[in-house]
């Protein structure tokens, strides 16, 4: 029995090996390309979507040039993992035109370069991953990396992931590039940006994003922002906006009107949503930020994870909002209380001092009262003695 069952498991394994190299082949000739004989294409779920795929991950390809020959019904492009330091013109041929390229993935690839022609016949791409790259877009001597229309073929381009896909330092002209890529590339319909993870400090160009009519989630986790001018955002219809893990240390009263005039803009569509956890915001200044959180319509994400930090001596402590503000309300009760009753023992102080200083007088004041009331008691008393 343990023999047969054995013999049984050992069959099912070679046929399972069998029907997975068999598939593997299938997969890797439905790429109908010798140059593509390390990729593999067919039909994938890939971020919850069905696609017709040519995935090139971890190949060890130097260049992009394989691309050219991609089936004409390619409908995602994952090429990912490779060392690819510039991207060639025309990466996916001259004569091509891929109406059905949906998604195209190039992250992690060491990439530098991506000139204005790269991407050319890819008029129905939605999503652009260029995740964890090295591209450098600031001007060089010879002005080699400043391409403002590296973006300008995506003419339905839904969602660009940018994150951590710069050249480190390179924040003090990031504003000013992206806002030449934006501007030239006509990215009309881009609703999701991701910039995480890019050493950005701050926006020279406040209104950096407004060329992006359709933007109404804004990915800036994970960078340096110490401060935000929300005011700038009044040209979108925001509906979230990722502050998490930045260097903000506080929101203004200004900052909070412009926030919640954010939200006025936003909620003709749904509730604006802001995430601000992991920020070092300062205890001694969070009171209006925590008593705005009471009252706003402005959903702030991880709300009761939110924590401001209090210097004592050398070490800096970690407080939770909640329990700072509830702290300090309690406080401020117990303050008013102390306060009230200084002022009573005060007052009654006050009132002895006076009777004492003027007794004399007060006493020539009381005597004919004191008598008239000596009197009625004694008439009482003899009156119930009568009776």
């Amino acid at each position: 029995m343990f023999k047969s069952t054995m013999n049984f498991l050992l069959c099912s394994i070679i046929f399972s090996t069998f029907l997975s190299i068999t598939a593997s082949v299938h997969a890797h000739n439905r790429c109908k390309s010798e140059k593509l004989a390390k990729c593999v294409c067919g039909n994938v779920y890939y971020v919850e979507t069905p696609y017709y795929m040519v995935n090139c991950t971890n190949t060890g390809f130097t260049d992009a040039s394989m691309l050219r020959e991609i089936p004409f019904d390619t409908e995602a492009v994952l090429f990912t993992g490779n060392r690819v330091e510039s991207l060639p013109e025309n990466i996916f041929g001259e004569e091509k035109n891929f109406t059905k390229l949906r998604l195209i993935d190039m992250s992690n690839n060491g990439i530098r370069d991506i000139p204005g022609k790269t991407f050319h016949h890819v008029p129905n791409v939605e999503m652009l991953i260029l995740n964890h790259n090295n591209i450098k877009i600031s001007y060089d001597e010879d002005k080699t990396y400043h391409h403002p229309r590296v973006f300008s073929n995506f003419i339905n381009l839904r969602e660009l992931h940018l994150t951590n896909a710069f050249a480190d330092n390179t924040d003090e002209q990031l504003a000013n590039d992206l806002h030449d890529i934006f501007d030239k590339s006509h990215l009309t319909n881009v609703f999701r940006l991701h910039l995480e993870q890019n050493e950005i400090r701050y926006f020279k160009d406040t209104k950096v994003f407004c060329n992006l009519p359709s933007l109404t989630q804004l990915y800036l986790g994970n960078n340096l922002i110490s401060h935000v001018d929300f005011e700038s955002f009044k040209c979108l219809k925001l509906q979230f906006l990722d502050l998490q893990n930045n260097s903000i240390t506080e929101l203004s009263n200004t900052d909070l009107e412009a926030l919640d005039a954010l939200e006025d803009i936003a909620m003709k569509e749904r509730t604006m949503s802001v995430d601000l956890n992991g920020n070092p915001l300062k205890c001694s200044t969070s009171l209006n930020f925590h008593n705005w959180l009471q009252k706003t319509n402005v959903v702030i994400r991880h709300e009761k994870e939110l924590q401001c930090y209090v210097t004592i001596g050398n070490m800096r402590r970690a407080v939770n909002l909640n329990t700072i503000g509830e702290t300090k309300r309690a406080k401020l009760s117990n303050a008013i209380t102390v306060l009230l009753v200084t002022l009573g023992l005060v007052l009654v102080s006050l009132v002895a001092a006076y009777g004492y200083l003027n007794r004399a007088r007060l006493r020539n004041r009381m005597s004919p009262i004191l008598d008239v009331v000596s009197r009625k008691v004694q008439y009482t008393t003899i009156e119930s003695q009568i009776v």
